[in-house]
């Protein structure tokens, strides 16, 4: 890679989907290239995550203002990366690291460091002539198009309704395309907003553009599922139209260790039998943070009761930091990692994240946040990653559906790119 100069920097304070404030970071290289990054921001967060920082006026935006993270983007931030060459991406997120100097990226900001991570990414690629997601494709990746994950029912932190599970996605992971598994995401998102409508539910959304229905229990919510895609044509099945959850159980353990769903009192052991039921009666194929971040007891259990038959995602237990994934996999925690490229603070930490999945055979699925912008980036991270998965919500809403309609822009331009999932060291 020829040396690039970084020449100008800037940081605006915007809003994101939830009407929160976030980060919008500009940065250009001599000879003009430009790279934009929206910086995303969770609601369901993990205790390792790379710290965001807010302003903490509680005057303005109620603290969560991001001015002092601005400011650090422009100041010190850009006089450590102008006037000097920079040879690699990888380079200018090491100094970002060592500028910083702290485990959480708790000085500059996660949310600046890989606001500045990212925008360096799109410029440097717009530099080379490369779309971004051929720039971040690793040597030993061969890139793919993911099988989307749709949000289509929410609850947890992301809806008001009594729903103690956050997600129940649908995944056409028995889809001929790219565009094919978008049209069926559409069709059945569709089809449920009818049903649900018919039998008097509330058919307003959650963060993520999934409908928030004043459902209780998880069976409730996967009969609808399962309706709603025979409803809209498709087979309920996991080599077809699959189920996915994210039951972020971190956000209903109790403080005596039990878990709290649909008002049960549950153990781990009962919470994992739970999900053994459930997978037994429904279509699904993959459940992500199913046990609390700090239940590694109950995750060891988890994962030799179901891992052999089912994707079992971690999140917040791994927080997409590559050490703490390595750990998590001595330790004979989960077999899949959600990838965030906001919980780690640079995107070469992202890709290391995922090179250590890769390594030991587990999956990896590329996610987006509760609070998004209309920045596309993880769409194109998830083809360069090869991994096959990949999640952004509903197929409604602005910043959700930009990122699927990415995902077909790039089918349409590189027809011989394979679709679907991957193999767990699939290269």
């Amino acid at each position: 890679m020829c040396a690039f100069h970084i020449i100008d920097l800037r940081a605006t304070q915007i809003l994101d989907s939830r009407g929160h404030p976030t980060l919008s970071v500009t940065l250009t290289l001599a000879g003009g290239a430009t790279g934009w990054a929206g910086v995303p921001s969770g609601a369901s967060v993990g205790s390792q995550e790379a710290v965001q920082l807010r302003d903490g006026d509680m005057s303005r935006y109620g603290g969560s203002g991001v001015t002092r993270a601005a400011a650090r983007v422009t100041g010190s931030i850009f006089h450590r990366l102008k006037g000097r060459p920079w040879h690699s991406l990888a380079d200018v997120d090491q100094a970002l690291i060592e500028l910083d100097g702290t485990d959480a990226k708790s000085r500059l900001g996660g949310n600046a460091t890989v606001g500045v991570s990212m925008a360096t990414a799109r410029a440097v690629a717009a530099s080379q002539g490369q779309q971004l997601w051929e720039f971040l494709t690793p040597s030993t990746v061969r890139p793919r198009l993911p099988v989307p994950h749709f949000n289509l029912v929410s609850g947890g932190l992301h809806a008001s309704n009594q729903l103690d599970f956050q997600e129940f996605m649908i995944a056409p992971i028995g889809a001929p395309s790219m565009a094919e598994a978008v049209r069926a995401g559409a069709e059945i998102y569709a089809v449920l907003h009818e049903n649900l409508a018919a039998a008097g539910q509330p058919t307003g959304q959650g963060d993520d553009g999934g409908f928030a229905p004043d459902f209780r229990h998880p069976r409730e919510v996967l009969a609808a599922l399962v309706e709603a895609i025979d409803g809209a044509g498709y087979t309920p099945a996991r080599d077809q139209v699959a189920i996915a959850l994210d039951p972020a159980a971190s956000r209903f353990r109790r403080g005596d260790g039990a878990y709290q769903v649909a008002g049960e009192h549950l153990s781990s052991l009962e919470l994992i039998e739970l999900y053994a039921q459930l997978a037994a009666d429904y279509p699904i194929w993959s459940i992500e943070d199913g046990l609390a971040e700090d239940d590694t007891e109950g995750w060891r259990q988890l994962t030799d009761r179901l891992g052999e038959r089912l994707q079992l995602v971690g999140d917040d237990v791994f927080v997409t930091s590559p050490a703490v994934i390595e750990r998590g996999i001595a330790a004979g925690i989960a077999n899949a990692a959600l990838i965030k490229v906001d919980q780690v603070g640079t995107v070469t930490e992202t890709l290391q994240a995922m090179e250590v999945c890769r390594k030991h055979e587990y999956a990896r699925m590329v996610s987006h946040r509760a609070g998004e912008t209309v920045d596309d980036f993880i769409a194109e991270l998830a083809v360069a990653g090869g991994c096959g998965q990949f999640k952004s919500g509903a197929p409604a809403r602005g910043e959700r559906v930009i990122k699927y309609n990415r995902l077909m822009h790039i089918a349409a331009q590189r027809p011989d790119l394979p679709y679907g999932l991957a193999e767990p060291g699939g290269r």
